[in-house]
């Protein structure tokens, strides 16, 4: 039965898919904004929101969570020192994804993901 089974695969196994799913995560929280497939960009939304509302709480149990996530120890330190203070009286909804179009070589559909200021 695949009752509940509403995980997004992205054309890969567990371990691709989840070291995709954290350097985009990581490319969000550095830059601001990327440009990837619409596809990624719903996929790792959730996976940033859940990290800045970590970061929103500053704690060594937090830097420590986010350390086994985030690739680059940078990253760990904006979420805890920049963007958790940025958002802490925003309920939610820190990201916001823009449809760019279409690939030219594919056709994918491309998407920005981005931080709201």
């Amino acid at each position: 039965m695949r009752h509940r089974k509403n995980k997004k695969m992205l054309d890969r196994s567990n371990g691709p898919r989840d070291a995709l799913i954290r350097g985009l995560a990581t490319s969000v929280v550095l830059y601001e904004n990327i440009n990837t497939t619409l596809a990624k960009a719903k996929v790792v939304r959730p996976f940033v929101e859940k990290l800045i509302t970590a970061g929103r709480r500053k704690s060594i149990e937090t830097r420590r969570n986010l350390t086994k996530v985030l690739t680059v120890e940078s990253a760990v330190n904006k979420v805890l020192e920049e963007l958790g203070p940025r958002y802490a009286t925003r309920p939610g909804g820190y990201t916001r994804i823009i449809k760019l179009g279409r690939r030219k070589g594919d056709g994918a559909e491309i998407a920005q993901i981005q931080l709201v200021k």
